[in-house]
């Protein structure tokens, strides 16, 4: 048949390993190596049972490498892979430029209806949806009750960043290796970048002005990445500079972070008793905020897609309504418990008894994601649209650089003023490049 595994042995790559039958079509699923996605792939049995005639192969990778990899596939049309995981920021632009196969021909019964609006518009162009969100997320606070009552706090439901600077600093105890605040610090526009760019929205700062002038020489600008380099300088954990997602989770999961501020859908990982240390611990609030109006939470979905490239878009469309059914949700549910079921996606799931009585978070998600507005990201107004992201084709690129800098500052390489300077300078540089002005 067609295409073998790409480098099976490439990070977390495996393959789920089906007879194929004669006449069987292949698809190959590139994935990243969050929890919910090596969920499912544990639970593609049930897939395959229904669907004989469809073999899986899996391309399972960290998320830059992922990032990297779709997106030269898609854009030179490389057909190397059927269905893509991908985010809300690359959706519209690649469906703009026809890489995306329209997924408004799944079956009725998926019911695209019940998504969540602001999944689903984030998914769609001009009414068509282009993918189908395996988890929505938007970013929140997580936190040790023991370690805030420890230190004479209370923790609100809509904190302030200077809250979180004393209660950081309130529950550091570099002795015993527990640190107030974890964060991220990895370099990439989806990782220290995502995080940064939502909690500059919070102080006031913008990528462009309205006339796509970069603004990274703002006091809003410094303002963020000052406090950001002093909250995890002083009260984060040593090797900051190199700590995604993943690396924060495991943290957290070991007892070593007093707060983490981080994707909602963490939560279930973070509050597991098998995963997690401190489950019964866990409290939740809203992503802070400086009274200007706006909070630093993003918005997000982990989607899968399927290339125009590919030469089985019907199984493809197979495997995309199963992963991302409201079926699905329940499979998971009856072997792993409600409270583990993919988060964000389905108002039917926040409408589910079960689901709220499992899941302590299940509100300050669901808040959170309503919270944010990806139309108007920032205090002041802007000519582009993303919380975390901007929209813009370009952003991917001139991102990943800023993220170099800003995790150089981290790792005390360079000064925080050099480092803006750096971003500054870059993102100019690009935009005039690419006739912005």
């Amino acid at each position: 048949m067609k295409r073998t595994l790409l480098n099976s042995a490439v990070g977390l790559g495996l393959a789920v390993g089906f007879a194929a039958t004669a006449g069987a079509e292949t698809l190959t699923i590139a994935t990243v190596n969050n929890g919910d996605m090596i969920r499912m792939q544990g639970l593609t049995e049930d897939f395959t049972a229904k669907n004989p005639d469809i073999t899986l192969e899996w391309v399972t990778l960290e998320e830059n490498v992922l990032r990297q990899k779709v997106t030269t596939d898609v854009a030179t049309k490389g057909g190397q892979f059927d269905v893509m995981t991908i985010g809300t920021y690359e959706v519209p632009i690649w469906a703009k430029q026809g890489w995306l196969t329209s997924l408004d021909d799944l079956p009725a019964e998926w019911d695209k209806g019940d998504l969540l609006p602001a999944i689903a518009g984030g998914l769609s162009v001009d009414g068509s949806l282009y993918a189908a969100p395996f988890y929505g997320e938007s970013s929140m606070v997580m936190y040790r009750k023991d370690l805030m009552e420890k230190a004479g706090l209370t923790m609100p439901d809509a904190p302030t960043w200077a809250f979180i600077k004393e209660a950081a600093a309130a529950m550091t105890d570099k002795d015993a290796e527990i640190y107030g605040i974890c964060l991220r610090g990895k370099a990439g526009w989806g990782e220290n970048m995502a995080f940064l760019t939502a909690m500059s929205n919070s102080f006031g700062a913008k990528w462009f002005d309205e006339n796509w002038n970069a603004q990274f020489d703002s006091k809003p600008w410094a303002d963020t990445l000052n406090f950001y380099l002093d909250l995890m300088t002083n009260y984060g954990p040593p090797g900051a500079s190199g700590n995604g997602f993943n690396e924060n989770l495991s943290l957290m999961q070991t007892g070593k972070c007093g707060m983490w501020i981080d994707a909602t859908v963490a939560a279930s990982f973070v509050s597991n008793p098998n995963d997690s240390k401190f489950a019964d611990q866990m409290g939740y609030a809203l992503a802070p905020d400086n009274g200007l109006g706006k909070r630093g939470n993003w918005l997000w979905a982990w989607s899968l897609a399927i290339p125009t490239s590919t030469d089985a878009p019907e199984a493809a469309k197979k495997f995309v309504a199963w992963a991302t059914s409201k079926e699905y949700t329940a499979l998971v549910a009856s072997k792993e418990g409600w409270a583990n079921v993919p988060p964000g996606t389905r108002t039917s799931l926040y409408e589910n008894a079960e689901y709220q009585a499992a899941a302590p978070f299940a509100k300050m998600t669901l808040d959170s994601i309503n919270s944010a507005d990806p139309m108007q990201p920032t205090v002041d107004p802007v000519p582009y649209t993303g919380v975390q992201f901007v929209a813009i084709p370009e952003f991917q690129g001139i991102a990943t650089a800023v993220g170099q800098q800003f995790s150089a500052a981290l790792a005390g390489t360079m000064s925080a003023a050099d480092a803006l300077a750096a971003a500054q300078g870059l993102t100019v540089s690009e935009m005039k490049a690419a006739g912005y002005n």
